[in-house]
């Protein structure tokens, strides 16, 4: 992923899978929306499958590199690190980063390098908040479980549409998520 060429077909292909799915990303559709030939893919990638290959390496690498700078304590108090990563993931800044989310755990239902993908972030994102939650001073069983929790409630809030409006949501992840912090 080097060099800017693949990283354009890489992009392209994550934006087509937040649009439509991995069915979706097809070379003839991506050549399309970049609004070049077919060829300068296949100087690039051998396949469609090779495509995919970098996107979830690509991906992988991001969410755990991200994952690793977010819960990185740099001399701050655990428990706020914990509320700064509630804050980061429930209000809902990078919508197409949560569609490429769910594009790409559907596809892990399907597809082995996908699903092992999948588990390599969430194995990441668990050790991470539960070293948070260890740093807090549980002893690692309950700090891997509260990590669990941790995520269960980030990514279901994400889910949920609350009738009341934002405000309303608002206020019930901030109360949940002191729930997590207690």
């Amino acid at each position: 992923m080097s060099d800017g060429k693949g990283d354009v077909w890489v992009e392209a292909g994550f934006s087509e899978l937040a649009r439509a799915g991995v069915e979706g990303v097809r070379v003839e559709v991506l050549a399309k929306n970049l609004g070049v030939t077919k060829g300068g893919f296949y100087r690039r990638f051998a396949d469609r499958a090779a495509l995919l290959d970098a996107m979830l390496n690509g991906w992988r690498e991001g969410r755990i590199a991200a994952i690793a700078q977010q819960t990185s304590l740099d001399g701050q108090d655990p428990r706020e690190r914990l509320r700064a990563v509630i804050r980061l993931y429930s209000e809902r800044l990078n919508p197409e980063g949560m569609a490429i989310e769910l594009a790409i755990r559907q596809w892990a239902r399907s597809d082995e390098n996908a699903a092992a993908a999948v588990a390599s972030v969430d194995a990441a994102r668990l050790k991470h908040v539960s070293e948070l939650y260890r740093a807090t001073g549980l002893i690692a069983e309950e700090a891997d479980a509260q990590a669990f929790l941790f995520y269960c409630f980030i990514f279901g809030q994400s889910l949920l549409f609350v009738e009341s409006g934002p405000r309303k949501r608002s206020q019930l992840v901030a109360k949940s998520a002191e729930k997590l912090l207690d």
